[in-house]
């Protein structure tokens, strides 16, 4: 950033001369000066005209829309309160990006801070919904330039005309959002929800007739209603891995300026990608080299990359809509496998195969953990590492012996959220049947941590995750990231020679 936001001046004398000034909040503690008749004057007047016409709805609209219908079949008769959420202090007078709830981006295809979607329940049944936006920074009193969060500080919004165009939703002024529904729940027998931990103003508005368990259970249902996904959703996600690919192209090309800088060059290259082709990157990328890819979620990043080992790399890209991708290879960084990191590579994706071909219709969620688990159990027999006299392969799976070095799940949903619909009731999740439109990750590992004195010295300090993200199809499934190599023989073949 090249520039402190903080407007100079903060105070603006009304649109007739009079002596009352408009104060602004600035960005966040500024320091503000007065402004001039003359300065106001001029900043009302030679701008151009900015709107925009001939606008179509998103994409995503139609689909949106159809979710809605389904969140208000759930729930006739009561009014449903979907924050978007608000900026976060990063430091002093700049903020976090912001990144909107995945449940209002869901029912709705915006993306905007401070905003909120209000479903009021109608006499049939069915529910009226609104969405409450910002509106155009005002020109008039000032605001678009006195206020440090005003569109000449942060970039010009959509009109609140233009977002109903776009979005297929009446679009009304968030500043009044928060009295009018005080006002409509006031005396009213109206049960309210809302979808907390977003918008703590609003919930400190409503609290009188809010219920905890009311609220988490409405949580519960829309992160359930991002299960199965549409056909666009799938689109997006395929997309998401599509960009993710040449990221990890990127990431190979690049491997020799990684071994001469650190983790953080790969880290970097691949947050280009991400940024170029996308939002941003899914989750904190992990670019962990060596030993480093024995923990799980390595994000410093900060290590060195030396040829003879291996590089974990889990990273996925974030598409515009904020649909995400999240896929692990793990690379020998001078492009060969050794013997004893290739028998181990080869064990996981052995153990991902089963698991993939455990992804269909009618299979249970779980089943795929399963079957990638026994692969590596039996690995772990096989290489003395567990003992073959004393266990076999189902005492150790009953006791849960090979999680010292396989450590977590096999793999979770994916969609909005690199762990999407994590709210959602169990037996709808957890313990249900896979159904064509579900996207989940199949990722298992081998982890052995440099100071387990239980394995061989040659085995400590390797990791090794390969994930890649499947769609459960009508007759099957389908590797939306099949576009990187993932047997040992073609990962070393594409690193000599990346596309």
């Amino acid at each position: 950033m090249t520039e402190d936001r903080t407007p100079a001046v903060a105070e603006n004398p009304e649109a007739d001369g009079g002596d009352e000034p408009q104060q602004f909040k600035g960005r966040k503690n500024g320091l503000y000066g007065e402004v001039s008749d003359e300065l106001a004057a001029s900043m009302k007047t030679g701008w151009a005209d900015t709107d925009l016409h001939g606008l179509v709805p998103v994409a995503q609209a139609p689909y949106a829309a159809e979710r809605r219908a389904r969140l208000s079949a759930a729930y006739p008769g009561e009014r449903l309160v979907v924050p978007a959420g608000n900026l976060r202090v990063r430091s002093n007078d700049t903020d976090y990006s912001f990144r909107a709830s995945s449940e209002y981006v869901h029912l709705t295809g915006d993306q905007t801070e401070d905003a909120v979607l209000v479903a009021e329940p109608t006499g049939d049944a069915g529910h009226e919904f609104a969405l409450y936006l910002l509106p155009r920074s005002d020109r008039e009193n000032g605001e678009f330039w006195l206020d440090g969060y005003g569109e000449l500080w942060v970039g010009r919004r959509n009109s609140l005309g233009e977002q109903e165009q776009l979005l297929g939703l009446p679009a009304r002024d968030v500043r009044k959002a928060a009295e009018e529904l005080a006002g409509r729940t006031k005396d009213s027998a109206v049960p309210t929800r809302i979808v907390r931990g977003y918008d703590a103003g609003l919930e400190d508005t409503l609290a009188d007739v809010l219920d905890a368990d009311r609220d988490a259970e409405f949580k519960e249902f829309l992160s359930g209603l991002r299960l199965v996904k549409d056909e666009w959703e799938v689109g997006e996600l395929r997309a998401a891995c599509d960009a993710t690919v040449k990221g990890f192209t990127d990431v190979v090309r690049e491997l020799g300026q990684a071994v001469a800088t650190s983790e953080r060059w790969i880290e970097g290259t691949f947050w280009r990608r991400a940024r170029v082709d996308g939002n941003d990157v899914g989750y904190g990328t992990i670019a962990a080299a060596g030993p480093h890819a024995t923990t799980l979620h390595w994000v410093r990043n900060d290590g060195d990359v030396r040829p003879g080992e291996l590089l974990l790399l889990d990273a996925g890209v974030e598409t515009h809509t904020l649909y995400t991708a999240d896929v692990t290879r793990t690379l020998p960084i001078d492009g060969r496998f050794n013997d004893l990191q290739r028998k181990i590579y080869d064990a996981v994706y052995d153990a991902q195969e089963a698991g993939i071909a455990a992804v269909k219709p009618g299979a249970r969620f779980r089943d795929f953990h399963d079957a990638s688990q026994r692969v590596l159990a039996e690995r772990l027999l096989a290489w003395g590492l567990l003992d073959a006299s004393a266990y076999d392969v189902e005492k150790v799976l009953e006791l849960g012996l090979q999680r010292r070095w396989t450590l977590h799940g096999t793999g979770h949903m994916l969609g909005l959220d690199v762990h999407d619909c994590a709210h959602s009731r169990r037996e709808e999740h957890a313990d249900a049947l896979l159904v064509p439109g579900m996207v989940l990750t199949v990722e298992p590992g081998l982890y052995f941590q440099q100071d387990d004195l239980t394995v061989p010295q040659e085995y400590r300090g390797i990791g090794v995750r390969i994930e890649d993200d499947i769609l459960v199809t009508a007759d099957g499934n389908e590797n939306l990231s099949a576009g990187l190599p993932r047997r040992a023989d073609e990962v070393e073949a594409w690193m000599a020679s990346p596309a």
